[in-house]
């Protein structure tokens, strides 16, 4: 899906403050009724952005913050970097960490986030990530279709977010890479091999050439 009038980009320090807004209303959205209102309705963006404002500065460059800008406004946000917490685990697949992708509610359902997923599965492989791999909390449903949509899966590794002390569990989804997300055909299994030719008749031996000089009979 192409969406008009989408710029994809990289976040700067003068985006802080409307990624907040965007994170802020994200979560709003995302965990109503998965998690306490009270909890949500107490999210403020200016803590966000005074939160976000720091880890942007004390950032190392493998993490990676861009930015989805539509019509001179900022609709959505994404960040990634290396995996965290992977401690040699064989399910977690080497690889980054999709940390977090959130859209201005009014935007789901617009195609914006898969834009911005591709973007993020770009930009990890130049950044020498192999694959993405996204923690969701196991009740929301919307953001496990969404990642579902993309080609990920869960792969069983479980943890909790905690939240006021109240525990959360979350699951992790396969690592995918932008090769299997741009073509669908790498995440299927390959078709049966076609059935052998039969052998070709063998060819008819031709009849002998007359001798140089030799017209045939007249």
């Amino acid at each position: 899906m192409v969406v008009e009038h989408l710029r994809i980009r990289d976040m700067t320090a003068d985006d802080v403050d409307a990624v907040a807004v965007i994170r802020t209303r994200g979560r709003q959205a995302a965990y109503a009724g998965l998690m306490p209102q009270a909890y949500l309705d107490g999210l403020d963006p200016a803590e966000d952005a005074e939160q976000r404002r720091a880890l942007f500065a004390a950032a190392p460059p493998e993490v990676v913050d861009l930015v989805a800008e539509r019509d001179g406004g900022l609709v959505g946000w994404a960040a990634f970097g290396p995996a965290r917490g992977q401690n040699g685990d064989p399910r977690r697949p080497p690889g980054g960490e999709l940390y977090a992708l959130y859209l201005s509610p009014e935007h789901i359902g617009t195609g914006i986030g898969h834009a911005l997923m591709d973007a993020c599965l770009l930009r990890a492989a130049q950044q020498g990530f192999p694959s993405l791999c996204p923690w969701v909390l196991k009740g929301n449903v919307r953001a496990r279709r969404f990642y579902e949509r993309a080609g990920f899966l869960a792969d069983g590794a479980e943890d909790t977010y905690e939240v006021d002390g109240t525990p959360y569990p979350r699951c992790a989804t396969g690592g995918l890479s932008h090769a299997s997300r741009a073509d669908p055909a790498l995440r299927t299994p390959p078709s049966p091999p076609a059935p052998p030719a039969p052998p070709a008749a063998p060819a008819k031996p031709l009849p002998p050439r007359p001798a140089v000089g030799d017209r045939g009979p007249r």
